[in-house]
């Protein structure tokens, strides 16, 4: 038996328990890592909440979390990899405990600690996707809203790094961090959309929203058509015919995730970690994100 977090119903953070589990074993091509490190993402309060109900159904108990680096326990046969290698993954759930099974763990680059592996890969992964599917070629510009978010913030270093033009949407205290970050920082709220038409010379080409405020409209007509917009956090994506990414798993890049510890490695991506907590603080952390305290990822350390 191991310890995690689970909760057997839907609501606040309070439903979040330290729990006795079964530790899991390992089957062909797994790993069963001991977690260093596990991410605490949006997604993980939307699904405790019962927000995601409808798209991602859940059996409880639920031991949440996805993101995770950490050391190998055992290797299943055809896994690569070894007892005591170094790794970071995703999990669909179970990240928040003392052992996880990988079905794709990625070497985690010894330079890189174990809270700045598990913290990069999802808003990593989804930076990643989102410009992928973007097509967005170097010397083009592209608009982030939310650009003060940890994924907004991952993208615009991605596009800095391949030669794009970056204009950021943030709140006012985020404009020193998104310009020294390589992007033209614009207010958000109303008027947006002139003041980004102000600080752009030419068009803008794309538009990657992180944010879901209700931008999707303004946005099409600053690009000029739905299908160079794009969007995690709108659910009213389909009334634009915008495209949602994030859903579907088949949908993501994990190969991505090899090039961003590399980025990391040579200082050219960086993933702030705001604060950590230990496991059995998974509620605290929880009901700091939703306060809206953290200024940076949040990780759990079990």
């Amino acid at each position: 038996m191991s310890v995690a977090i689970t909760f057997s119903e839907y609501g606040a953070p309070d439903v979040l328990t330290l729990s006795d589990v079964p530790t899991p074993e390992p089957g062909p091509g797994q790993v069963r890592i001991r977690v260093r490190a596990a991410a605490v993402n949006p997604i993980d309060l939307r699904i405790r909440s019962g927000g995601m109900a409808g798209i991602m159904p859940v059996q409880f108990p639920v031991i949440p979390g996805q993101d995770v680096a950490g050391v190998v326990d055992e290797a299943g046969e055809g896994s690569g990899f070894s007892p005591g290698d170094e790794v970071f993954g995703s999990v669909h759930f179970g990240g928040y405990g003392e052992y996880v099974l990988l079905d794709q763990p990625f070497a985690k680059p010894a330079t890189v600690s174990f809270e700045s592996a598990a913290a990069m890969v999802t808003v990593g992964e989804t930076a990643y996707r989102a410009l992928e599917h973007l097509a967005i070629a170097p010397g083009q510009t592209l608009l982030v809203h939310g650009a003060g978010g940890a994924v907004g913030a991952v993208a615009v270093q991605l596009a800095v790094a391949r030669g794009l033009t970056v204009v950021g949407t943030v709140g006012e205290h985020d404009f020193d961090r998104i310009s020294r970050l390589g992007a033209t920082a614009v207010r958000y709220g109303e008027g947006w959309a002139d003041r980004v038409r102000g600080a752009v010379p030419g068009a803008v080409d794309r538009v990657f929203d992180t944010a879901g405020t209700g931008v999707l409209a303004e946005s099409i007509a600053l690009t000029g058509a739905a299908a160079r917009v794009i969007t995690i956090a709108d659910l009213t994506f389909a009334e634009h015919g915008v495209r949602f990414t994030g859903l579907d798993p088949a949908d993501r890049f994990p190969q991505a995730l090899p090039l961003l510890a590399d980025l990391m490695v040579r200082g050219e991506l960086d993933v702030p970690v705001w604060r950590t907590f230990p496991l059995g603080e998974a509620a605290k952390a929880h009901a700091e994100i939703e306060a809206h305290n953290n200024k940076g990822k949040v990780v759990l350390l079990p």
